[in-house]
């Protein structure tokens, strides 16, 4: 079967960039969206660079100007969305409207992968706020997806290690921690961590796949099911010694949580369902979707043990 030519919005992003090598890699024509928003960023401008010398190709268009991203969308039969939905950084995903309009009028892209690959938001109706509004927005851009009639499938791809495991689950750090760690709540709430290449990996492998079309993707590699508790413990095997470790309780991390300011608010409460509530273990995937590792067994997955090797 032919593979077909995918579009990369948001390529010069954390998950993006990681896209566009995925796609390269497995041997996709690939065009990047080339947004004139970036202005003078030279980073952003050298990795388009970089991107076109490995043959990608770069395609102007922007967000705020229809026809170019009707033009853009026409050279490509899959889109793939990874623009910022993280509050910290920027939160963009409502512009995905624009997209989705573009590729109703273009009438030929074949499927439409948004920009989720978090949380399952389909999950999260009761989150709280200030949280919930990044559910609330991907739930509005699904809407739109749906009621256009375009294919499509969407990834949820839980914690981004990097995010998560550098940090030991604690929420401002990257790094893990070589003397002292802080348990949210008892620890042992599982939570299931992804390495970013990877999810760009399935995500990228899935364009092409009958099975998840108009579904679902998780991804759910086994071996990184886990507690805070058994992260800490693999890093702690890893440097031969032993954390010193103290714990927060819900209720202090939630009063401590309103002293800040409306963006760590945001990325603080997706902690708080996570490590507290279990929001990405309580549930079985059903019918509406499909589990990433299990329909892509040839895809060597990172574990938590060797991502955290890095480190040492």
């Amino acid at each position: 079967m032919e593979k077909s030519k995918v579009l990369i919005v948001g390529a010069t992003g954390y998950l993006g960039r990681r896209l566009v090598k995925a796609s390269l890699k497995q041997g996709h024509e690939t065009y990047v969206l080339h947004r004139p928003e970036i202005g003078a960023d030279i980073d952003k401008a050298q990795t388009l660079l970089w991107f076109k010398e490995q043959g990608g190709h770069l395609v102007p268009g922007s967000f705020h100007d229809h026809k170019s991203l009707v033009a853009a969308v026409k050279q490509a039969d899959v889109v793939v969305c990874a623009i910022s939905g993280v509050h910290i950084r920027s939160h963009q995903i409502l512009l995905q409207l624009n997209l989705v309009a573009a590729i109703k009028e273009a009438g030929n892209v074949k499927r439409f992968l948004p920009s989720e690959f978090g949380t399952d938001p389909a999950r999260m109706k009761d989150a709280m706020e200030p949280g919930r509004v990044t559910f609330d927005d991907k739930m509005v851009v699904r809407k739109a997806i749906q009621e256009a009639g375009i294919p499509y499938t969407y990834v949820s791809a839980n914690c981004f290690a990097g995010y998560f495991v550098g940090g030991l689950c604690q929420p401002g750090k990257v790094f893990p921690s070589r003397d002292h760690v802080l348990l949210l709540g008892d620890g042992n709430q599982k939570a299931i961590y992804v390495d970013e290449d990877d999810i760009a990996m399935y995500t990228i492998k899935t364009i092409d796949d009958p099975r998840t079309l108009n579904k679902t993707l998780y991804l759910r590699p086994p071996e990184n099911i886990l507690s805070q508790r058994e992260i800490i413990q693999i890093w702690e095997k890893l440097i031969r010694k032993e954390l010193q470790k103290s714990s927060i309780s819900k209720e202090d991390f939630l009063a401590a949580m309103k002293d800040q300011d409306y963006a760590e608010q945001v990325g603080l409460t997706h902690y708080y369902h996570v490590c507290y509530e279990g929001c990405l273990t309580n549930f079985e995937i059903g019918a509406e979707g499909e589990e990433g590792s299990k329909l892509y067994p040839e895809i060597k997955y990172t574990t938590v043990d060797e991502y955290l090797k890095r480190y040492l």
